[in-house]
């Protein structure tokens, strides 16, 4: 009997950038119950993990990720609920995924080859970077299926502009990443040849820091983005204080005036 593929793939380098790989290719990657389940767990155990200082989210085969597995849902429909009780617990699920990745103490980059579709752009737009070859493509198509990208769509309106996330919603159109590059979708479109070394290079960038320094940081941004203007300047000005008093904080400021590299100590 042929073994079936492992569908989330895991490897760590010497710098604690942790790569996770989308690896179900024959189904695009769909986010299917079992990769949302193995998805969150790696995230979840990377955020504790205190060797783990940035992560890569990738994906092999000609998709990033084209959303929900259709045919799970698809086959719910036979139960005596016409699936509600599938459809809320996979909604809650996915949620639930999308809040972790930006909770998550570690920056995670997502590096996009291919089509990222519906959820699958939704977990692009979730993550805190990201980095796409140029002939990648993004999309939030449920309209030509008669349903609504709701899910995504509050991923993508924390990321883009009003009137760029609605063209995507009510059109379906297939957004080229030049374009998403221009929406703020993504950080940059580079050749599908550079895109590892692309992606990588903003991780070791990330890596070097205190990663105390990042968490703080990482926290505080979509904190704040939540609040009032007053708010959230009271918000990161008790932050700024708290940071100020902290080991790598008067390290990272002695090594600057003495023109020397610090040593971060991550606290």
């Amino acid at each position: 009997m042929t073994q079936s593929p492992d569908i989330l793939l895991s490897s760590t380098d010497e710098h604690g950038i942790l790569r996770l790989t989308l690896n179900n290719a024959a189904r695009r990657n769909a986010l299917s119950n079992a990769m949302l389940d193995r998805l969150g767990a790696a995230i979840q155990s990377a955020d504790t993990d205190p060797s783990i200082r940035c992560i890569i989210l990738s994906a092999n085969g000609p998709a990033f990720c084209a959303g929900h597995d259709l045919k799970e849902i698809s086959a719910a429909r036979d139960t005596d609920d016409r699936g509600r009780a599938f459809f809320q617990q996979v909604m809650q699920s996915c949620s639930s995924v999308m809040q972790a990745i930006v909770s998550c103490s570690k920056p995670i980059i997502a590096e996009i080859d291919g089509i990222a579709t519906a959820a699958g752009c939704q977990l692009v737009a979730s993550c805190d970077l990201a980095i796409a070859s140029v002939t990648s493509k993004f999309s939030t198509p449920g309209v030509h299926i008669g349903l609504f990208c709701s899910t995504p769509m509050v991923a993508l309106s924390r990321n883009v502009s009003n009137k760029h996330a609605m063209e995507m919603l009510l059109t379906g159109d297939m957004i080229p990443a030049p374009r998403a590059c221009e929406f703020g979708l993504i950080n940059s479109a580079v050749p599908s040849s550079d895109l590892s070394n692309a992606t990588t290079e903003m991780a070791l960038k990330i890596a070097s820091k205190s990663s105390m320094t990042i968490a703080t940081g990482k926290r505080a941004f979509y904190e704040q983005r939540e609040m009032s203007l007053a708010d959230a300047y009271k918000h990161a000005s008790n932050v700024m204080v708290e940071n100020m008093l902290a080991h790598d904080a008067s390290e990272g400021i002695n090594a600057f005036i003495e023109k020397r590299k610090p040593n971060w100590q991550d606290k």
